[in-house]
């Protein structure tokens, strides 16, 4: 928490977008039976879950494990999690009247119909204390949510899509009903995002895979208020007692958002999380030096030999040193095919090394 508020510390702080998941054989054989809705609504499914990285990597943080759709299903939006394809949505938002149908139904039940989620991070937290007494030293847990529009991009499309075709020709064709939809998210992610904060996590990142798929015009106009609009409801959050911080850290991310990065990083965030494709020092000329940064291996280095991985990190941890801190990631999440001892050896290396 100290690094994503701006210090710089001896050791690199390091923790992986879906570092909670696939890529481990005990989560694979935890998730064997049920859905992967049924584990995030577990609580002890999804805290065990959560733990499995922390304690077989030694990462410095936790990524509540959960799923960008969750709220929408806490508000009996009918989706499911295709293996093997992703989200998928019932009745996709084709229309105005779709859009004016779902948008009636009220965000704050998230909060009070998410008793499963907050038990949830109520459970890892206590799983992580005990963990953080064994190494002694702190670990946090960070919360996360889907952003507006990326949101927005699967219920529009219904489903995953390449191009977002229907999501980005709603907002030229029908600019009222886009606005009214992602406006909506917005108060949908703050919510769900407050809900794991008031629970017991540290800090919040808001995750917006499909964000590059915009130009940036259309970005700044048609996601990015709702984007920044989503993060009140964190900042509307009493900061716990004895936490030695004035505000609860915030993290933006997007995929291919090279070319938005300055505009992501404009909304009264912490840290931004930079994809594979843009170096850090390239990345810090572009936002200033205000920021803390997050990232950016590329995944595919996982599976690339060791000494090659190993001097890719090193440029990366060079590179980190332009911006004000910095927290060690990948550029995307962890592949489903990645090696769990491959991954662990990223984090001795990040944890091996000193700047000089």
């Amino acid at each position: 928490m100290r690094t994503l508020l701006g210090e710089r510390v001896e050791k690199t702080p390091v923790w992986f977008m879906r570092q909670a998941g696939r890529s481990l054989p005990e989560y694979r054989a935890l998730r064997s039976q049920g859905s992967m809705l049924d584990a995030c609504l577990t609580p002890e499914l999804a805290s065990e879950i959560t733990l499995q990285p922390v304690r077989r990597h030694g990462v410095d943080a936790a990524i509540f494990f959960s799923d960008i759709i969750v709220p929408l299903a806490i508000l009996g939006i009918e989706v499911e999690i295709a293996a093997g394809r992703g989200p998928v949505f019932a009745r996709p938002l084709s229309t105005a009247a779709d859009i004016a149908r779902a948008v009636e139904i009220d965000p704050a039940l998230v909060r009070e119909r998410g008793e499963a989620i907050a038990r949830a991070v109520e459970l890892t937290t206590d799983m992580l204390a005990e963990e953080s007494e064994s190494r002694g030293e702190p670990l946090p847990l960070i919360g996360f949510a889907g952003a507006p529009f990326t949101l927005a991009a699967y219920l529009v499309e219904g489903g995953p899509s390449k191009d977002h075709l229907a999501a980005r020709r709603l907002i030229h064709e029908d600019p009222a009903a886009w606005n009214a939809l992602t406006e909506w998210l917005a108060r949908v992610t703050g919510e769900f995002l407050a809900l794991q904060v008031a629970s017991g996590a540290s800090a919040a990142q808001l995750f917006d895979s499909w964000a590059g798929g915009l130009p940036p015009e259309d970005y700044r106009a048609a996601a990015l208020p709702a984007s920044a609009a989503s993060l009140d409801a964190v900042r509307a959050l009493p900061v716990p007692e004895g936490a030695g911080i004035d505000h609860i850290p915030l993290v933006h991310f997007g995929v291919g958002t090279g070319e938005i990065l300055r505009d992501m990083a404009s909304i009264g965030i912490d840290a931004l999380g930079v994809d594979y494709r843009v170096p850090l020092d390239e990345a810090a000329r572009r936002v200033g030096s205000h920021l803390t940064l997050q990232g950016n291996l590329d995944p595919a280095l996982l599976f690339a030999p060791a000494g090659v991985r190993d001097a890719a990190i090193e440029r990366i941890l060079e590179a980190g040193r332009s911006a004000r801190a910095h927290v060690f990631n990948l550029g995307h999440g962890v592949p489903m095919q990645a090696d769990p001892d491959a991954i662990s050896s990223v984090v001795r290396t990040v944890h091996g090394w000193r700047s000089a």
